[in-house]
């Protein structure tokens, strides 16, 4: 065995895109759990602002306004998009963007490692190419990862260039097998989450007071998603408020700062205005998950990841086609979560479980069988590294 200095240990580049939260957090999960390991030559690229910023810009927008304003079209395009493959008229157009940055970016930081948690496969494109012209350049060689950040699986995330993958759940890892992927090359690893969410998640009487939270009280926590754009906050807060007077409502806005004053005013005369907790972005949301009974959220990858690994009930409110619909509908056939379309559809359903302890039972049990045994920010991290030859333990690289 030929032990190298640190100087020598892995570089691993991360490609990720800034559509949504999710595949962002995704990336600085696995950086976090890469140094925590012991390797620190990580570098995080935004492949499609850095190669395209002006479409980026452009596309990100109509994105978020194609997903509020008409989720039905988006719904649309998602799914008559799902089956599409790599080499697909639309498929090769989608895995092109950023083909020549990513040219650069291997010849400046010749990275050992390459993940994707976003399917822009430029790099896995290239290597097909160059593979069927039987011309294979060092530097595209590169071992690569995708880690799928959601529970559904579009085929977009499926490539042949793809050398593993990470996914949620093993109903996941059967599709990927139905499509030909050899189960060698998948890991149920759970969706990459921060640090917060590692080791068991406890209570505490210090986290009660920082919130401004009672232990006494039931706590139902409504996240709306970093952008705050859940529709029709203000009714479920006033119809949780007057049917659950024994419960406490911490709602968190995130950047949505208009959805918080608004909330703050509509209510500041309400009798039930003690019990409602505003919060604009938290960075540490493990902490207010630890506390929470049950969670409202909309269904994206990472939210849920984060409820499954907290043990929490959900509660699944109008997601809207796409994803977010084949999250929800997955989830909710495993008993792990229950879906609303109106804010008295929602309130009903939560007050049955708060009020039932048999059924609240059942509901965390049902959460907890989607969770994996490891961090899956941790196991990613240790598989690449040690695919790499970087044994952590000693903070040396070997052969």
């Amino acid at each position: 065995m030929v032990r190298y200095s640190n100087s020598h240990q892995p570089k691993v580049l991360i490609l990720y895109a800034s559509y949504g939260e999710g595949h962002l957090q995704a990336a600085k999960a696995i950086r976090d759990a890469l140094e925590e390991q012991g390797n620190h030559r990580t570098v995080m690229v935004d492949l499609m602002a850095e190669s395209h910023p002006w479409l980026n810009e452009m596309t990100r927008r109509v994105y978020l306004k194609s997903y509020t304003h008409i989720p039905h079209l988006y719904g649309w395009v998602y799914d008559m998009t799902r089956p599409m493959k790599h080499n697909s008229l639309f498929g090769g157009f989608l895995h092109s963007f950023g083909r020549d940055k990513i040219r650069k970016l291997l010849q400046k930081e010749q990275p050992d490692a390459v993940i994707h948690t976003f399917p822009f496969f430029a790099l896995p494109a290239l290597h097909r190419r160059r593979h069927n012209k039987k011309t294979i350049h060092p530097q595209l060689a590169i071992p690569t990862y995708t880690v799928i950040t959601d529970f559904d699986l579009h085929r977009r995330w499926v490539h042949p260039g793809i050398g593993h993958y990470f996914v949620a759940t093993d109903d996941l890892k059967q599709e990927l097998g139905s499509l030909s992927i050899h189960p060698g090359r998948v890991t149920v690893s759970g969706i990459p989450l921060g640090r917060g969410f590692r080791g068991t998640l406890l209570p505490s009487f210090e986290l009660y007071e920082k919130y401004g939270l009672s232990p006494e009280k039931p706590v139902i926590l409504l996240m709306p998603g970093a952008q705050g754009v859940m529709p029709d906050c203000d009714e479920m807060c006033r119809l949780l408020l007057e049917q659950l007077p024994d419960a406490q409502i911490a709602l968190v806005c995130g950047r949505n700062s208009l959805l918080k004053s608004s909330i703050a005013e509509q209510f500041e005369q309400h009798e039930g205005a003690g019990r409602l907790h505003l919060f604009g972005f938290v960075e540490q949301v493990h902490e207010l998950m630890s506390l929470a009974t049950c969670l409202v959220s909309k269904p994206g990858g990472v939210t849920l990841a984060e409820a499954i690994y907290a043990g929490l009930p959900l509660f699944l409110y109008r997601p809207v086609p796409g994803q977010e619909k084949k999250n929800a509908r997955y989830l909710k056939s495993k008993d792990a979560a229950s879906i609303a379309y109106d804010p008295e559809e929602l309130a009903a359903a939560i007050i049955k479980l708060v009020h039932n302890p048999e059924q609240l039972q059942r509901s965390r049990m049902a959460v907890q069988r989607l969770q994996t045994e490891d961090a899956a920010a941790d196991s990613i991290a240790h598989h690449i590294l040690q695919e790499c030859g970087w044994n952590a333990k000693f903070g040396q690289r070997y052969s």
